[in-house]
């Protein structure tokens, strides 16, 4: 399959999103009017990679994940914050976990460093295949909205990379 031909993720499942999201809070005694903000979606840009990046966050080491702070601003959505959860939902836009937010660090894409990128938890945990791969991503990506993105626009003002890190939370089978 090439770039060209990925299949586009469908969208969250809502309704049981919002059930997980009750089942959450209720079994860790939050009331609704105490509760965190949350967002739910699925990692990647298409399901085989959704898929892929819930499996290493499910079964494997990945505890942090990495933005465009330009994205934040394109799709009028909130940058996260440390206390933030997301429910994260497979190829197929179904929830499978929620995660919590631990910490959020701005960075250009040549101050990641190999911790960060081991936190991550993708191919072989090294700093250069996170660059390799997060570089094809995000030039995948912004091309998709027309524009033409370099690892040196992270330097520039909006182009910065939002590094979060986070625990898994539910269900408790896979809760850190």
């Amino acid at each position: 399959m090439t770039e060209k031909s990925l299949p586009v993720l469908p969208p969250v499942n809502a309704e049981a999103a919002e059930q997980m999201w009750s089942a959450y809070l209720e079994s860790k005694g939050i009331p609704r009017t105490k509760a965190p903000h949350y967002v739910a979606e699925s990692f990647g840009d298409h399901p085989a990679l959704a898929d892929e990046l819930l499996d290493e966050m499910l079964h494997g080491t990945k505890r942090a994940t990495s933005s465009l702070a330009s994205d934040y601003a394109y799709y009028n959505e909130r940058v996260p914050q440390p206390e933030d959860h997301c429910i994260v939902c497979d190829g197929q836009g179904q929830p499978r976990a929620i995660l919590r937010v631990l910490s959020v660090e701005r960075s250009s894409f040549f101050e990641v460093d190999a911790q960060f990128a081991a936190a991550e938890g993708e191919g072989d945990l090294s700093l250069e295949y996170w660059r390799a791969e997060h570089e094809k991503f995000w030039r995948r990506t912004q091309k998709s909205i027309g524009i033409d993105w370099n690892p040196e626009d992270t330097a520039n003002a909006g182009g910065e990379l939002v590094l979060e890190r986070f625990e898994v939370c539910w269900p408790q089978e896979h809760a850190d």
